[in-house]
């Protein structure tokens, strides 16, 4: 999508920022009329309020946006969706939120998806680009999560595994980077075991999607993301209302997908490497079973406890080849468990990680940018929940305890302790309707990513 920022404009309005502090003295500073039309609007300067105000001749001249005292950055995200069509500036104080910032909110609080709608959504107010305001980065960001945004919202009729392999070859082609998509029975061809077999049942082909882009010389940064574009259960089938929402099972795919984006369009210097197993996982004669027992590309036999534990299958194959670059860095994203949810609730994904310094980074990078996350442990003693009697490892534990580690120990054992890794379990949705953060797809801890990789090795 396009920002509603403009170059300039000799008729825009202004919108004020008053901290929740100042309300009553920036009140008093305004005239009888706006006053008495503030006050019939029974606004009373609480966080959030926004009030368009008269002019003397009946029109608008102007808006004030009241903030917390100390506003993060989604506080700005309503001025999208509450202002009228016409052309406004930002004035005021945003500390501590960059101006940068405030327009990333304000371009995410425009977002829409009326793909199936006949009736477009009608053009919104449009915002002249503060002169403090980096464009680059807020452009980047801005496209990067509404792409995820729309992919993750797409039903998975129109968003399969040829599909989310497209938008990837699309974003390839927009930077100039190097992708290979490897397909159906290549995978087995090409040691790439699970993925082939979670995907194999379906009628369209799984796939793994390898893109590359900058310098060899270059700090390695591996992204990984689950790409699971609709899921049944497999033969251990969900019922109706767990696979309700299941075209947004490759949302760590998008995830993943938006931050390569970010990192090509702000021209980071590092060598980026994205590997997304794409699959839906159906059910027919071919499906794979529950017991069944599959070699995966490390070589660790694994036994199926249960077919709809099949994300940490297709992501195991493709954490293996990631980690034999030896990168500086890697990092997965998946909607992977419940459990996760049931911890942590929809909106705070789980961090597990085999690095401290890499978990603090990207916890500081969350807080700064008002992209949170929660650390989560690696408990090395539930690695026992993970035992087969037929074979080196089953995907899933035997009880219902503690499944969002069970799952992260079991990515564990396909990444060697060298390599610093984090892992996202998140629910990559927006289940309700905030500023800045409309119903539908949402690319949680992406701007946290990019911001500890921009830290940590951007110029």
């Amino acid at each position: 999508m396009s920002l509603p920022f403009v170059d300039r404009s000799s008729s825009s309005l202004p919108v004020q920022f008053v901290g929740h502090s100042k309300w009553g003295a920036w009140l008093k500073a305004q005239s009888a009329v706006q006053r008495a039309w503030v006050e019939s609007l029974d606004i009373a300067g609480s966080p959030g309020d926004i009030a368009v105000l008269p002019g003397d001749d009946g029109k608008a001249s102007g808006a004030v946006l009241v903030i917390p005292n100390a506003p993060t950055l989604w506080d700005f995200g309503a001025l999208s969706a509450k202002l009228p069509p016409a052309t406004w500036r930002l004035e005021g104080e945003t500390g501590p939120v960059s101006m940068t910032d405030v327009v990333v909110a304000i371009g995410l609080g425009a977002w829409t998806f009326d793909r199936y709608r006949a009736t477009k959504a009608k053009p919104g107010p449009r915002f002249v680009w503060p002169a403090e305001a980096d464009r680059k980065r807020a452009t980047a960001t801005v496209e990067a999560i509404s792409m995820a945004r729309n992919l993750i919202t797409t039903p998975s009729s129109d968003m399969g595994p040829a599909e989310l392999a497209a938008a990837a070859q699309d974003l390839a082609k927009t930077h100039k980077a190097r992708i290979k998509v490897i397909a159906g029975d290549d995978l087995l061809k090409q040691n790439y075991p699970t993925i082939h077999a979670v995907g194999r049942a379906s009628a369209r082909a799984p796939r793994l999607i390898d893109l590359t882009w900058g310098k060899a010389s270059h700090p390695k940064v591996t992204l990984v993301g689950k790409g699971v574009c609709f899921d049944t259960g497999g033969l251990d089938l969900k019922p109706a209302a767990g696979m309700l929402m299941m075209k947004k099972d490759m949302g760590g795919a998008a995830t993943v997908l938006a931050v390569a984006s970010m990192i090509m369009a702000t021209g980071l210097p590092v060598r980026l490497r994205v590997l997304m197993p794409a699959v839906e996982n159906s059910v027919s004669g071919n499906a794979f079973r529950p017991m069944d027992v599959i070699t995966t590309r490390k070589g660790i036999t694994v036994e199926i406890g249960n077919t709809d534990a099949e994300g940490r299958l297709i992501l195991c194959d493709a954490l293996h080849e990631g980690a034999s670059e030896k990168p500086a860095m890697m990092i997965d994203c998946a909607t992977l468990t419940g459990a996760a949810r049931v911890a942590l609730g929809p909106d705070l994904p789980a961090l597990f990680c085999n690095d401290d310094k890499l978990a603090n980074s990207l916890i500081a990078a969350g807080e700064a940018v008002t992209d949170p996350m929660w650390r989560m442990p690696l408990f090395p003693a539930y690695r026992r929940m993970l035992d087969s009697k037929v074979a080196d490892i089953n995907n899933v534990s035997a009880g219902a305890f503690g499944g969002a580690i069970t799952a992260a120990l079991y990515l564990k054992e396909f990444v060697p302790n060298d390599v610093p890794w984090a892992h996202f379990d998140m629910m990559a949705w927006n289940n309700t309707s905030r500023p800045g953060r409309p119903e539908g797809g949402e690319a949680q801890v992406a701007r946290a990513i990019y911001r500890t990789i921009a830290d940590r090795f951007g110029k």
